[in-house]
């Protein structure tokens, strides 16, 4: 048995912004569960974030230490080289997605979390799979508004 949980993400984002969806693939004791979702107007980063906190936010036990795997190094370099905990003291000042990373903190509170910066589109077998989540996922018919994404859009404030 292991006492680690895998959680692989990936987003994608046609138009960037455009389209979008995430992939995330959870992998703990042999058992695997696939999450996804496509929004109409995103980016991709967004969907990168959206991946990990849907991924940890599933997540019904937090007595194991978690590894999260990312080909995002705009995820991966804001958590491990503590760019995100500066970002904070600013308010997130000429910074983007404040409410996606106010989410991350609030879920990662209650894991011990590493991250693992993977190459993408290497062969990698798991972000191989995220990847073609995320991308059926922001083709799909079945998409939701990223409501704070297209509201700070419109009001010209994405960096607020």
């Amino acid at each position: 048995m292991t006492t680690t949980i895998e959680i692989f993400t990936d987003g994608a984002a046609k138009g960037n912004p455009g389209n979008g969806g995430y992939g995330a693939l959870l992998r703990f004791n042999g058992k695997i569960k696939e999450l996804s979702q496509g929004y109409r107007k995103t980016t991709n980063n967004r969907m990168e974030l959206l991946a990990v906190i849907v991924a940890l936010e599933s997540l019904k036990t937090n007595q194991y230490p978690v590894v999260v795997y990312s080909d995002s190094k705009y995820v991966v370099d804001a958590i491990t080289q503590n760019w995100l905990y500066g970002w904070v003291k600013t308010n997130f000042k000429g910074k983007k997605n404040k409410d996606l990373w106010l989410r991350y903190l609030a879920v990662a509170k209650n894991f011990k979390i590493e991250f693992k910066w993977v190459k993408g589109h290497n062969g990698h077998p798991e972000n191989e799979r995220c990847d073609q989540l995320a991308v059926a996922a922001a083709e799909s018919n079945n998409l939701l508004v990223d409501e704070e994404y297209e509201k700070l859009e419109s009001e010209g404030g994405l960096f607020d």
